[in-house]
This record gives structure tokens, sequence and C-alpha cells, in this order.
């Protein structure tokens, strides 16, 4: 039986148990949608731009353990949503985009609607195919699908030729697929992982530090057993924050440029860290040279053999599938622990009070204020109301990493912003994805008057699809990171960082079908997170007119090391 290119597109989709797929139509793919309409089982979702498809399609992932699917048209259809790919490709985020593409005897002469896909794309994708014959369809649709989601997981990006989906050739959908050139290893050499172990357990002051690696890998459950068998300190990058129960007094809170002091002094001084899933970035350490200062062995856990002592030298380099390192990595140690080797106590003792003392400087403590909301408050409040067990996702900004801060993740897979790329507009469309992907969990959008600007159309999309995300708008009428850089490296001389033409969000979202909602008095903070939740059907818009000059302390200075730490402003 012979299928026309667009029924073989479908029916990939379908062999995949694709159920929900972010799109937007054009000329290109009209005989794709043309076959989405005739079948049932997989959503189309019409999101406003092409942009928040990918956001939505890479959140989707994020919050489950499924690959991503989006569908744009060609031309300025996929160079709207390249930087939905790029952010995805930062943070390592399973993800299939399919892209329409003139016919192929008029691709190299400017036709309407052309771009070269795979040339822009090239550089922000992990693979990408132009399909050229119907007969490669399938092929590629499963090559891409093993590529996205295997290894280190990266966005793919499929070409289709709007001539390809309307030719036709026997369908046949592999499978299996074998690939000479991609064989990623997912097993960790045994020596290195005893050697590993050796170390870990003869640490005077040992420090587990990871990243979105083990949340990619799945592998919350064995990182939580192996810091509450050692009893050793934890702490998880942005991206990994959910990976270890951030309620544990073992977690030392977030490392880095906005990290917290005592993990930071705790990541400078260790005699042996362990880094699992993390890529040392420069958020992360600081200045490298800094970081090199204070001997310490290194151990390095990662299935990207080029993340590996990438930006920091390191001892014991392990290639591998992070969950399968760490399920032999955890057998060893109780093997080892079993025969009478245990972690030196001693020294762990004196580890652990030297940490308590450096948290007795209490860096998260805030000033409250009967005037003026605390950003810190709204999140705090959000945190209680729904105890933790929240989708949040989040922009990019200060509310991103008061986020971060205040809102404490138990769970993996529950905090869902853009890391790497670091890029504005993604917390609207990323709770849809949220959503879709979890129907039955809360899903609330942290962000500012600024970011939540960048994607608002797709309160449209949130009203047609009836998702009732909170959103949340710490609202302090200015580029909030942007206004604090200037503020401390360029002598307070604030360029283009004020936003003195805001809309009144509350009409803005009424105007979209939703319910709107403004909190200028610190009083009514919690009475009105009450009230929003309560409303659990409905959108809900709520702006919080915020402190103008709150900054996010801690902070690490561009090229300062990490115990370089601005605590406050009278630290200027």
């Amino acid at each position: 039986m012979e299928l026309t290119g667009a029924e073989i597109l479908v029916r990939c989709l379908q062999e995949e148990k694709v159920v929900h797929l972010f799109g937007y139509p054009g000329g290109a793919v009209l005989y794709i949608y043309d076959e989405i309409f005739k079948q049932k089982t997989i959503q189309h979702i019409l999101v406003r731009h092409e942009q928040a498809a990918v956001h939505a399609a890479d959140a989707y992932a994020r919050s489950s353990e499924k690959v991503g699917v989006c569908l744009v048209t060609s031309g300025p259809g996929v160079t709207n949503a390249v930087t939905g790919i790029a952010t995805a490709y930062m943070d390592s985020i399973p993800m299939v985009i399919i892209s329409g593409q003139v016919p192929t005897h008029a691709i190299g002469l400017d036709a309407f609607q052309e771009c070269d896909t795979v040339g822009i794309t090239r550089p922000c994708v992990k693979h990408n195919f132009l399909v050229k014959d119907v007969k490669d369809l399938a092929v590629t649709m499963k090559k891409a699908f093993h590529l996205a989601s295997t290894g280190r997981p990266g966005p793919v990006l499929v070409d289709v030729p709007k001539d390809i989906t309307i030719a036709k050739c026997r369908y046949e959908y592999p499978q299996t697929i074998s690939m000479r050139s991609y064989n990623p290893v997912v097993k960790g050499h045994s020596g290195q992982i005893r050697k590993a172990a050796q170390m870990m357990l003869s640490a005077e002051r040992p420090m587990i530090y990871t990243g979105g690696g083990v949340i990619l890998a799945n592998a919350s459950k064995e990182l939580n057993e192996l810091v509450d068998l050692l009893g050793y300190p934890c702490t998880n990058t942005l991206m990994g924050l959910g990976a270890y129960k951030a309620t544990d007094k073992k977690f030392l809170g977030m490392p880095g440029m906005h990290g917290t002091y005592e993990c930071n002094m705790s990541m400078q001084n260790c005699d042996v860290l362990v880094a699992i899933g993390a890529r040392f970035d420069d958020r992360v350490i600081g200045n490298p040279k800094h970081f090199a200062q204070n001997p310490r062995k290194i151990i390095h856990i990662d299935i990207d053999p080029s993340s590996i002592s990438k930006r920091v030298k390191v001892d014991v380099p392990i290639v591998g599938d992070v969950k399968e390192v760490m399920a032999e990595l955890l057998s060893i140690l109780k093997e080892s622990i079993k025969a009478g080797e245990k972690p030196a106590s001693q020294g762990l003792s004196n580890w652990w009070s030297q940490i308590e003392q450096w948290r007795t400087k209490d860096c998260l403590a805030y000033k409250t204020s009967d005037t003026f909301i605390k950003p810190q408050s709204v999140v705090e409040a959000v945190w209680r109301h729904t105890k933790g067990d929240a989708f949040v996702t989040s922009d990019v900004g200060q509310h991103q990493m008061w986020a971060a801060q205040y809102y404490k993740f138990d769970k993996p897979r529950r905090w869902i912003n853009s890391g790497g790329l670091g890029t504005m507009g993604v917390g609207l469309p990323y709770a849809m994805g949220v959503k879709f992907a979890n129907p039955e969990a809360e899903a609330v959008c942290i962000t500012g008057e600024a970011s939540i600007q960048m994607c608002i159309q797709e309160l449209s999309t949130c009203h047609q699809y009836r998702l009732p995300i909170k959103i949340v708008n710490l609202n302090n009428r200015y580029l909030g990171m942007v206004r604090q850089w200037q503020e401390i490296e360029y002598g307070s001389r604030y360029s283009e960082s004020y936003m003195d033409s805001l809309p009144d969000f509350v009409k803005l979202a009424e105007s979209y079908g939703h319910v709107g909602m403004r909190i200028d008095n610190p009083a009514d903070v919690e009475g009105a997170v009450r009230e929003a939740f309560a409303l659990k059907d409905r959108l809900v818009f709520m702006d919080f007119i915020t402190d103008q000059t709150e900054n996010v302390w801690p902070m690490v200075q561009s090229g300062k090391g990490l115990t370089e730490m601005l605590l406050g402003a009278e630290e200027l």
C-alpha cells in the first residue's frame, strides 16, 4: 500500500506514540495539516507564534519523559522557531522539529518563503536532516526520535520539502535503528567507578554537585539514595533543582552567581568534588582560575565525553549514562560499607560543623516591608500554598533567580526554565507545554512584566484550550536584572532598562478571556494567592507591584571567584 509523504509523516508520529503536536500552519506544510485533520490520535495545539510552539514542546519534554514535537512552515516559520530550538539545544532537551520547505526543484532559487533551514539551524541542533526522497522519510523520522532521546539528548530537525509530502511510496516504519557513526557510551568504566567510590569514602570534606543531567537521565532516585547513604552535602545547579530534595538539611542550596554562601564556600573548600551530570559552566564556578586555586580531587560523571575536562581538569572521568553509573556506584559503595569501609566520620563531622557556621550568614534573608511587596515573599507564598508540589515555569531575570532560591523543589522535572540560553518569553508557553503533559497538575508561571510581553499573545492559546495556568507577574517596572547590573557595574546609569509604558495587565488578561488581579499591598499577597488558586478552571493573571529597588543576593560578579560574593547592597 502506497502512502503520500504527509500520510507517512503522520503515521511515523503515531508509531512514536506522539499525543500532542504544537504548531502553526503555512503553505509548505498544508498537505501535512490535511492529514492531521483526518486523524484523531494526535492532538494538534495551535499556538500564536512559532517560537511558542517550540517552547511548549520543549517544556512538554522537560516536564515528562517524552520527546517534545512541533511543526512549523518554511521561511519565517522556521526562523521564528530558531530561538526555541537554540533554547532546547543549550539545555539538552529531547525534541523533534518538523519544518516545511519549498519544493525540491525550487531549493536554492530564492523561492517564496525559502530559507536554508539546515544551514541556519546547524549550530543549534543535535542533528538535522533535509529529506530529498519520500522513500527516506520514515527512516529519517525514526533516526530523528532516536537521536533526540538517546545519549546526551537534544533537538533534531527534519526539513521536508512540499513535493515530498505529496509524493507516494510504500510505507514501512523500522522498529529499530542502527547508525554506524552514533553509538553513545551508556555503561561507565567499572575500574573508574570503583576508583571514584574509594575516593568518595576517603574524603573528609566531600561535596556532591549535580546538574540537569541527573534529571534528564531520570536518576533522581539514585541521587537521593547516594546522598542519604553517605550523609554528604549536596547542591543542584539551576538546571538540576529538584534532583535532590531541597527541604533536606543536606541540601546546601544552589551554587554559582546567585547561589547560597554556604554552597559556594563548600564548593570552593571541599577536598573531593563529585560532579554528576553538570558542566562547570561560568555561572556555576565563576572564574576557573580562582576555582582551581584550592587543591581538590574531582570526579566527573557525564554521558557526553566532550563535557569532561572542558572548563575544569578532573581526576576521575566517567563517561556513561548517569542513572547506570550511579546504580553501579551505589552498589560498590554499599559493598564497601558492609565490609567496614565507612566515610571518614571525624573529618565529615568537622566539615558539617564548618558548613553550619557558613549557614549562620543566612544569605537568603531579606528585609520585609509594610509598604512595598517584596518579590521573595510572593514566591514563598506560592510555595506554601502549593506545598512545593506545583510545576513552576519561569522566564529569565530577577524573578527567575528568586523562584530558584525561594521555591523549594523536592521533586525532579517540576522546575522548568531556560538555563543555558537564558531566553526571555519562555514562561507562558512553557506553562502551556507543562499543562498538556500533566493536565491534572498545578502549573505556575513566575514571570516579570518585561518577559511576559515577549510571548503574551499565547494568552489566546490558553483561552482556546482552557488551560488554567496561574501567572505570577513580579512587576517592578524595570528590566530587573539589567537594572541590577547597571546599579552595581555601571554607576547606576539605567540605560533603557525602565519600562515606562506598561499595559494594564488586568484589563489585558480580561480581554483574552481570563481573570486579572492587581496586588500592590503586602498585606494582600497571601489572600490573592489563595483566591487565584481557588479558581481551579481559570487562568489567573496576578500582577504583583513589587519593590523596584530589590536586588538578587548573593551575587558573584563577572570575572570573580565563587567565594568573592556580594551578600547585599552594603558590600558594594
